[in-house]
């Protein structure tokens, strides 16, 4: 039994749906297997619920398209092109009599980072940045100084000490000492 296919878009035999979950990638443990490099060895998930396909992307290298936009996961209707890497097909199935069409998706429900597939990137990036700067010296007065606050901070005598009679008079400026430095 059928339950849709993947027609390739190049041409070449439809590839059946038989089941109604089944795992794309590189390995043979996968029930749609490629021989390419560009797929990766667990690609993706396809799923049938409620009449309508599910993809899932299993966070593969080259990524999981549909109708040309990257996707994480996507709600799949029949004549849609859906790619594994460089591998792409278009989606036939029947939909189930009185299947609702799936809610319209908002255009900017996603930035376009998320949808290059890049916002995991950049969150990855922004956690290491954290990290790093956890790891750092904590300024004395503060996060969010910088260099020149810092060292303003440290050339001016903290709140609980006087300054030592004529200390201020005797350096030079802050200002002057930082274009010295410079």
């Amino acid at each position: 039994m059928s339950l849709g296919e993947l027609q390739p878009c190049g041409g070449g035999d439809a590839i059946s749906l038989t089941k109604d979950k089944l795992l794309v990638g590189r390995r043979t443990h996968c029930d749609i297997t490629f021989d390419s490099q560009s797929v990766s060895s667990q690609h993706c998930e396809l799923e049938l619920r409620d009449g309508f396909w599910h993809v899932r992307d299993l966070g593969s290298s080259n990524g999981t398209k549909v109708n040309g936009t990257r996707v994480e996961s996507a709600k799949l209707m029949p004549g849609d092109e859906i790619a594994f890497a460089t591998h792409t097909f278009h989606l036939n199935y029947e939909l189930p009599e009185g299947a609702e069409p799936p809610e319209e998706e908002d255009p900017f429900a996603l930035s376009l980072l998320e949808k290059a597939g890049l916002e995991a990137e950049r969150r990855a990036e922004r956690r290491r940045m954290a990290h790093e700067a956890s790891q750092t010296t904590v300024l004395k007065r503060g996060p969010g100084f910088s260099a020149r606050d810092q060292f303003l901070m440290e050339w001016l005598p903290d709140e609980d000490q006087a300054p030592e009679e004529g200390q201020g008079a005797q350096e030079q400026a802050p200002d002057e000492q930082l274009k010295e430095q410079e």
